[in-house]
């Protein structure tokens, strides 16, 4: 059946008068904005196009279904009414509308606004009872993510946090999202988990950790672990994988450097600081650094002792072929999907819950791990 037979079939329901006084919000302006621009535009651009290919599609099924079925009613006598007024609306609902729907409730989109979003789409309006429903698949495909097995093919890992304001009864509260980013030797590269947690101590970090452990992630084929420096991160990799080299991040290291020194001395210091971790092998780092503390270790004593302290742990990368230096000495690809996150949460204000929290973020990463199927880092498969 065509689509414009479907649509006389179907009576078409636009907003009820209740429904137009909805006010419209700034979260819903910003998602309809950002529809054919943002990290999901290209889904997005296509829904309405894919909604009508899937429902002209199911619409002939349901029709050869009916058709079959009257052949046999022929030929036992018994005549009834086929082809009753096409689909049920949405109960063959495309994956990107249920998608859509999902994405705008975690943008903090109220469940009646959810409606018009999908009418803007569909001319068709969802009602919120469907909206709860999705948001508690959402609920489920969380928990599965956590506790999916993991493969210990993983050779390098990345670990860092992000915090993000939620909405508690006492007033906003910042909670932290503990994350793992592992990539294999191929190139390949996975969001792996991710824990809410009140900080990054090192019990915090050790419940990651060993949660993934239990996993399958057992360390047998790492070769390097980044952090961003933490000290509780470094304490419970000491417990969980003792045997695997730690790289502190040259990124935060820097930053950590140039916040104590004068304007004056900015440049020069920043310099000297890049030409250890730039150099071409351990050996020069090491010279380099003693370069750095001969120059600098009368005006900045403290600020040259502490990167004495650390220069093991930073270091840690010259042991691998030095075309991967650059990407494994910091744990900038790690970062770059917590400014998507951040990106993507900012309209948001604060989440209303925790639970919110554990979706969006469930949300982000799950589209990255899709993107990445078939994009991988190639630094990794470029021969030393």
């Amino acid at each position: 059946m065509a689509l414009a037979s479907q649509a006389k079939a179907i009576p078409k329901r636009r907003l009820t008068p209740r429904a137009k006084i909805i006010p419209i919000t700034e979260h819903y302006q910003h998602f309809l904005a950002e529809m054919k621009e943002s990290f999901w535009g290209d889904v997005y651009g296509e829904t309405k196009r894919l909604w009508k290919e899937r429902l002209e599609a199911d619409s002939q099924r349901q029709g050869d279904r009916y058709a079959v079925r009257e052949v046999y009613q022929r030929r036992s006598n018994r005549r009834q009414p086929y082809r009753n007024g096409g689909l049920q609306r949405f109960q063959r609902r495309a994956e990107d509308v249920s998608m859509l729907i999902r994405e705008a409730f975690l943008r903090g989109i109220s469940t009646r606004q959810v409606g018009r979003v999908v009418a803007t789409l569909t001319g068709e309006v969802v009602s919120p009872q469907t909206v709860s429903k999705l948001t508690r698949d959402l609920d489920e495909a969380v928990k599965q993510f956590h506790q999916a097995r993991l493969s210990d093919d993983y050779a390098y890992l990345f670990l860092d946090g992000v915090s993000l304001r939620v909405r508690r009864p006492a007033g906003r509260k910042r909670v932290q999202m503990l994350v793992a980013y592992g990539v294999r030797r191929d190139g390949t590269r996975h969001l792996l988990a991710f824990l809410r947690s009140q900080g990054e101590s090192q019990a915090d970090w050790e419940a990651l950790l060993q949660d993934m452990y239990r996993r399958g992630l057992e360390g047998e084929h790492l070769s390097l672990i980044v952090t961003d420096g933490c000290p509780g991160l470094a304490a419970a990799l000491r417990t969980v994988y003792p045997r695997v080299r730690h790289q502190r991040c040259w990124a935060h290291k820097m930053r950590n450097i140039l916040e104590k020194v004068k304007k004056a001395d900015y440049d020069e210091v920043k310099r000297d600081a890049q030409a250890i971790y730039t150099a071409e092998s351990q050996a020069h780092a090491a010279a380099a650094f003693r370069a750095f503390r001969a120059r600098w270790r009368g005006k900045y004593g403290p600020m040259v002792r502490q990167l004495e302290r650390d220069l093991p742990e930073l270091l840690s990368v010259f042991a691998l072929p030095a075309h991967l230096r650059k990407k494994l000495r910091t744990t900038n690809v790690i970062e770059r999907c917590f400014v998507e996150v951040r990106r993507r949460t900012r309209p948001m204000v604060c989440f209303v819950n925790v639970k919110s929290v554990d979706r969006i973020l469930y949300s982000i990463f799950q589209r990255f791990n899709l993107e990445w199927k078939t994009r991988t880092l190639s630094v990794f498969t470029q021969a030393a």
